[in-house]
């Protein structure tokens, strides 16, 4: 089968195109004929720098080489003896052993089942792969982490990016309020998701607009979060996934008794399960806004270091 492959960090040059046996499976696992990957700013952090593809590879193997990427849409091309909700030529979805070795630039990739859910027939391979790591983040920070409920004031970062334009759509099918930032050139496009307001964070303090969300969305390193902070009322929720959460982060929360919480997301079937109903439902839908081909994965690559994409970046298998 052929696979992209890197022997060592560094920049895009490092990828290798090559081929390989096709991965043999577990008795819990399928064997999934890949049609779509999605690309994130993690696949870039781990093919650059080697504590962070250390930090999220197993260190146990000797490998010669690694093969990035977590985000498959495909067709089920064999089952293990243990599967029993997913069958052969299933069309499946998921983010696939992260943090781990997802495996996902190749043609088959290996998943453990209960990482994956059934793609509803009215989506695309492409749409369903841009809706693994990004949509399940939104979903475990808002959801699971935050608990959001009807009526709440969310405000979401970077709304119109991968994470951030899911998590719009998800405040607003529990009936949230939500408050988007973005750039102004992507005001219409974060409107359009639903947001009911929008702050330009390039011309305005958004803390200095907002000081009553109940929770927050934070997706910018660094001392972003004690902006995000000031904007969340007492005793509201900031949940945050970049970076670490400083000492002085967490004593400014404690003194207005808010829920700090930085996340790292996690392979999880059952929440792509209550992803792929709501993106059947027409709930959230996914924004691809450039599709790339296999053999261009580096250039997709270079495309999510801009920092600057809107939705998501589609690589076809």
């Amino acid at each position: 089968m052929k696979t992209m492959i890197i022997k060592e960090n560094g920049g895009v040059e490092k990828f290798q195109l090559a081929e390989i046996e096709k991965p043999g499976i577990k008795p819990d696992e399928v064997l999934v004929k890949v049609k779509a990957i999605s690309v994130n700013p993690v696949d870039a952090i781990a093919r650059q720098n080697e504590s962070s593809l250390r930090g999220i590879l197993d260190p146990s193997e000797n490998q010669k080489f690694f093969i990035l990427g977590w985000d498959i849409s495909g067709t089920v091309a064999e089952t293990g003896p243990e599967v029993k909700d997913i069958k052969v030529n299933d069309d499946v979805f998921g983010m696939v052993n992260f943090k781990g070795q997802g495996k996902a630039y190749a043609e088959f990739v290996a998943a453990p089942d209960d990482h994956l859910a059934i793609k509803p027939e009215n989506i695309s391979h492409e749409e369903a792969a841009a809706a693994t790591l990004a949509a399940l983040t939104a979903w475990q920070a808002l959801v699971t982490n935050a608990k959001v409920k009807e009526g709440e004031k969310v405000l979401i970062h970077a709304a119109s990016g991968g994470v951030g334009h899911y998590a719009v759509q998800i405040a607003k099918y529990f009936g949230a309020y939500v408050i988007g930032t973005a750039s102004s050139r992507n005001k219409e496009f974060v409107l359009d998701l639903g947001a009911d307001e929008f702050i330009d964070y390039t011309s305005e303090k958004f803390e200095k607009k907002i000081n009553d969300a109940d929770v927050v969305l934070d997706s910018i390193p660094g001392d972003h979060v004690l902006r995000s902070i000031e904007a969340a009322k007492e005793g509201g929720r900031v949940i945050s996934i970049k970076g670490s959460l400083s000492e002085e982060a967490e004593e400014k929360a404690k003194t207005k008794d808010i829920y700090l919480q930085r996340i790292l997301v996690e392979s999880n079937g059952n929440d792509m399960k209550h992803i792929a109903d709501l993106m059947e439902k027409g709930a959230i839908q996914s924004h691809v806004s450039k599709k790339y081909k296999f053999e261009e994965l580096p250039e997709a690559h270079k495309q999510i270091e801009t920092g600057r994409t809107r939705g998501k970046v589609v690589v076809m298998v």
